[in-house]
This record gives structure tokens, sequence and C-alpha cells, in this order.
């Protein structure tokens, strides 16, 4: 194990995901209805909310773009993410393999120094990393593929778990929005807003809902729904690359202007 990493900052979990739309103007009422059942993971309760930034890594025909809009078996994305919005020589980044096999989701996550990671975006290659299968794996792919830095996509996180059982966990994620980017903290910006009315409630876990969450569902009328941030963020920020789908509720621009849905 590399002296930079610890055991405790290499896993993996895998789990199910359901994901819902919620109107803004909801979300207070949905979530004051889980409290009783659920408490803040430490970043909530530090801060009340939280900043998630992600940094995705596709190829230059944005290969895991079109897997995910082809529902391809086995798909994996890899992205490295921050919880602020500045440069801190001092934090760690947390690198993650996502694959999606079915309805399961299995994710791989370890958390490295900024300057390791300055010194793997210059070079390709980790200073230590024969004993860390994360970023093995992320390195192999990198070069495999030939990756490179995509879109950047940022929100407000609201993160919780159950009081009685380790593995649900619940998150909101609002003012979800994204731009294009070749590293994780360029020095301009333009980001677009993905859906500006409205909540991600993410459901996570790895059997059954409580029944108590299955009747919140029904109560509310909550639809599931595919909303893949990275892939609303290649649409948005990259349509010049990349021919927009709008299959996740999006209005296209030059249809928006005529007041017409696609």
């Amino acid at each position: 194990m590399s002296p930079l990493l610890t055991k405790r900052e290499v896993w993996s979990t895998w789990r199910f995901e359901l994901k819902y739309q919620i109107p803004i103007q909801r979300y207070r009422e949905i979530r004051n209805a889980m409290v009783p059942h659920m408490v803040p993971d430490k970043y909530t309760q530090d801060k009340g909310e939280y900043l998630v930034r992600s940094l995705y890594y596709d190829t230059f025909n944005y290969q895991a773009y079109h897997e995910k809009i082809n529902g391809n078996f086995g798909r994996i994305k890899i992205r490295v993410r921050s919880y602020t919005d500045q440069k801190d020589p001092n934090a760690k980044l947390r690198l993650e393999l996502k694959t999606r096999r079915g309805a399961a989701m299995e994710k791989f996550s370890s958390f490295v120094p900024q300057s390791v990671f300055d010194e793997f975006s210059k070079t390709g290659h980790w200073p230590e990393d024969e004993d860390n299968p994360v970023l093995v794996e992320f390195a192999r792919l990198y070069h495999l593929r030939t990756l490179r830095p995509k879109i950047i996509v940022q929100y407000r996180r609201e993160g919780l778990f159950s009081r009685r059982r380790e593995d649900l966990r619940i998150t909101f994620d609002r003012q979800v929005e994204s731009c294009s980017a070749s590293n994780l903290f360029p020095k301009e910006t333009f980001f677009r807003p993905h859906h500006s009315d409205k909540v991600i409630l993410e459901i996570k876990c790895k059997n059954d809902q409580p029944r108590w969450l299955s009747s919140l569902v029904k109560k509310h009328g909550l639809k599931f729904v595919a909303n893949s941030k990275y892939t609303q963020g290649v649409e948005i920020s990259r349509p010049d690359v990349v021919v927009p789908m709008w299959s996740q509720g999006h209005v296209s621009p030059s249809s928006e202007q005529w007041g017409k849905k696609v």
C-alpha cells in the first residue's frame, strides 16, 4: 500500500439507485417527511449542505456518453471529485470508477492528495500506485481508452443516512450545473443549469426499501427517472460534439425560442 494512502481510503460499494426529480416547491415537504427516519451525514451535519464538483473523463468521441444513452451493460465512468470549488493543496480528491450492471451499480473509490493528482494530470502516471487497485485501474483505463477530462458537473448536496439501516442512503441534489472543462479547477468557467426548478432525490440501498420509504414515494406520486448528471452535462455543455438526445426533460435552445419542446 502506498504511504500516501491508507487501507481505509480505498473501498468499493455496490447498491441499487433510484432517482426522482422533485419540484423545488415540494422539496421541503418530502425531506421533512423523511427526517424522523434519517440522520444527516457528517458533511451535511457540519454545513447543512455541501458542494460536490466532479470532473468526468471520456474518449474523444464520448464513448461513455453513448454507452449510457444506449443502455450498454457493464458500462463504466471515471471521475475525480472535489468538495470545494477552489484548489487547495492540503485537500484530498476522490477518484471514482463507477460501473453499472443492470439495476445494480458498483463504485470503487480512493482519496488522493491534490499534489498526487496534479502529478498524474501532467504525466499520466501516479507517483506510487502499484498496491492501490483504484489508482491502477484508473490509469489503465485512462491509457487504454485514451481518456481525457471533458466536463465538470457540480451541485449542492444534502446527504442522509438511515437511523436503523446502514445500507440506506438518501441524497437531495439541487442547483445542478455543468461546463466544458479540461481540469477540475479552471480559471474561467461558464456553467449552465440542468434543472433549475427541480431537486434530484436519490435513494441508494443494497436491499429492498423500508416500508415507510416505499409508502412515502407512493404517497407523493414520485416517478422513477433516468437522471444521469454526466449525460445531461454533455448534452448541455458540448452540443457541438454530441448530437443532443434531449431525452431527459431538457428543452433544446433552438426550440425554446419558439416555446416548443422536442
